[in-house]
């Protein structure tokens, strides 16, 4: 089995700093040494999330996911270890080398040859855009308001009509068809270029790489007969965690504390370039819950923060802000909705009016509980009291979730003068409303119920319904339990601070430690030369246990008490052989009270000595230990 060369893992962890990895996923802000924000693996809206550069390290106190930047990267991808090596050394340019099977380099990396060939296709597309073939494009471009500089700004390109054309081109640089099937840039059967005649707009992640594209039709005979396509979704293309504009909007949204998300690609170019930065929307799907997920943790949780999102002033924008609107409470900032008059696009309001106009829109939007409420109310004949009541019962649910009860309270006032109902009528409608949702949830099925805990959270492995019964795992020791407080504080040192110690780690053994997680940190350093550069790495690497490995994660993160020394490692190695010697002490002292002096004088006199040597040797680590 073909394994990376240790030096070229090295260089990774070199190359791809934590924090520029994490920072690309998550918003993250100074704290002290560290980094925090809010964590990608569980929902939250108070940040428990933390990065310490200088450790290379992540820890979510929360939920305890933790580990160093390829850990990040399988946990963020959902990617075994060696596809997260892959992606690192893809995006950082190291050039990875095998042992024990032949070396295969970074083309071994399906990933990594789909990113490269959808970049050769967005170079590709933009320079046929420049073409006399591209000219229908460049003219739909223009009568949208975006000049040759802005399409370049943005990558937008153009698939010629040949059929094969964007085929040929990679093949000739060496791209492979199966690699080309499997990025959706070219038919399986057939060899066809999936965007034939059709303005391309390249989609990218967070660090710029292009995972897909979109494509806007042009001519009445395509065979496509949709208005806009996307790429379909391939090992790097996933529409319900991709957002188009991120690559120019992520830093923007993390600064201001704000994101403003529209229906489509000429919407945000032209946001952005009305001075929107923040402008970002979802490619061939509805915004849904990945995407709230990803633009919470870009947004974290600023002091004063929004979303808005812009919809058609037709049915369709009213649908699509009932949908959004079930998902407001994913976001720890205030949530707003913004509609253009006369039903135009964020595009045609800054062609018809200017960029001014634009950025009026999206400076001045209303409440998207406010707008939902009123859409939902203009569906029921008001006229009408018993339609009157249902229409409160529709916005029950909604003024239910406004979380300023101020705000609450006057939504109601509202509600009561746009419905025509007394206020307190109002009220105990809304009442009714809710005890009849409570009381009328479905039961859960009868069964076995899994309590799901850190781990659950987390992607693992298949495992083979055949394979024999893993070993049970650690347990994992609670951070403050008081009676193991110096075996935490021991073992963060052996791991964070190993020059403090001799080479005999002042004489602890794996048997001093009383919680087995503790003692498997102990018994893996003992087990290891020591060498300075790498060493809680190398740790971390050598242990088996994950529930261990998310303790040593944890224990590299959190500072120690005070600046330490060698000093304050015997101290607490002191206290952890103390614990461990006074039992035996204990035992061996009821042990001589039992004993008869006259007939057991032989047994008792060498036991005698014994105790006085353990009493004389525990006073010393008792000295030893209160340097703590």
């Amino acid at each position: 089995m073909p394994r990376v060369a240790d030096e070229d893992l090295a260089l990774v962890r070199e190359q791809a700093h934590i924090e520029d990895v994490v920072g690309s996923y998550v918003t993250l802000r100074r704290a002290g040494a560290d980094l925090t924000g809010l964590c990608p693996f569980h929902d939250e809206k108070t940040a428990s999330f933390h990065v310490t550069p200088s450790k290379g390290l992540f820890y979510c106190f929360g939920c305890g996911a933790g580990g160093d930047v390829i850990k990040f990267v399988q946990q963020i991808e959902n990617a075994s270890y060696m596809e997260a090596v892959q992606q690192l050394a893809d995006r950082f340019g190291v050039t990875l080398h095998f042992t024990d099977g032949p070396s295969t380099g970074v083309s071994a990396s399906l990933r990594g040859r789909i990113l490269a060939a959808n970049q050769a296709a967005a170079d590709f597309y933009a320079a046929q855009l420049l073409t006399p073939a591209g000219l229908p494009a460049r003219q739909m471009l223009d009568e949208r308001g975006f000049d040759r500089d802005i399409a370049a700004r943005f990558g937008v390109g153009f698939a010629p009509r040949d059929g094969q054309a964007l085929h040929q081109h990679l093949t000739a640089k060496g791209f492979k068809d199966d690699e080309l099937a499997q990025a959706n840039l070219i038919r399986a059967s057939g060899g066809w270029d999936v965007f034939q005649g059709r303005v391309i707009w390249p989609i990218r992640d967070q660090a710029s790489a292009v995972l897909g594209f979109g494509a806007r039709h042009l001519f009445d005979d395509d065979h496509m007969p949709a208005k806009y396509v996307n790429t379909a979704e391939t090992p790097v293309y996933k529409k319900s965690r991709v957002l188009y504009g991120l690559d120019l909007a992520r830093g923007p949204i993390g600064k201001q504390g704000q994101a403003v998300v529209m229906e489509g690609y000429t919407d945000v170019m032209a946001a952005h370039l009305s001075g929107i930065e923040t402008a970002v929307a979802s490619c061939g799907t509805a915004f849904g819950e990945e995407h709230a997920r990803l633009l919470q943790r870009l947004i974290g949780v600023p002091e004063q923060g929004r979303v808005v999102f812009t919809f058609d002033g037709d049915q369709a924008g009213q649908n699509a802000a009932l949908k959004v609107f079930g998902l407001a409470d994913r976001f720890a900032v205030p949530t707003y909705v913004a509609v253009a008059p006369e039903g135009l696009d964020p595009c045609d309001l800054r062609l018809k009016r200017g960029e001014a106009a634009l950025r009026d829109l999206v400076a001045n939007p209303a409440p998207l509980y406010d707008f939902v409420m009123r859409h939902t109310l203009a569906g029921f004949d008001l006229d009408r009291a018993d339609s009157r009541v249902d229409a409160v019962r529709a916005v029950a649910p909604m003024l239910a979730q406004v979380p300023d009860k101020d705000k609450q309270t006057e939504f109601i006032g509202e509600v009561s003068q746009i419905v025509g109902m007394d206020e307190q009528r109002v009220r105990e409608v809304i009442t009714k409303a809710r005890r009849h949702r409570k009381t009328s949830k479905p039961k859960a099925p009868a069964g076995p119920v899994v309590a799901a805990g850190p781990a659950d959270m987390l992607p693992t492995d298949r495992r083979d319904d055949a394979a024999p019964e893993a070993a049970p795992p650690i347990p994992y020791p609670p951070a403050n339990e008081p009676t193991l407080a110096a075996e935490r504080g021991l073992t963060q040192l052996m791991l964070a601070y190993p020059t403090f110690f001799p080479a005999d780690w002042c004489g602890v053994e794996p048997v001093d430690f009383r919680h087995p997680a503790y003692r498997a940190i102990c018994e893996t350093v003992l087990s290891l030369p020591f060498e300075a550069d790498g060493w809680a790495q190398r740790v971390i690497n050598e242990t088996a246990d994950e529930n261990v490995k998310r303790l040593e994660t944890e224990l590299l993160v959190v500072p120690v008490m005070r600046e330490p020394d060698a000093a304050y490692a015997a101290a607490y190695a002191a206290a952890v052989r103390l614990g461990r010697l006074t039992a035996q002490l204990d035992t061996m002292r009821a042990r001589l009270q039992r004993m008869n002096p006259v007939t057991q004088a032989d047994e008792q006199m060498p036991l005698f000595k014994q105790v006085v040597e353990m009493e004389a040797a525990k006073a010393a680590l008792t000295r030893q230990a209160a340097g703590i």
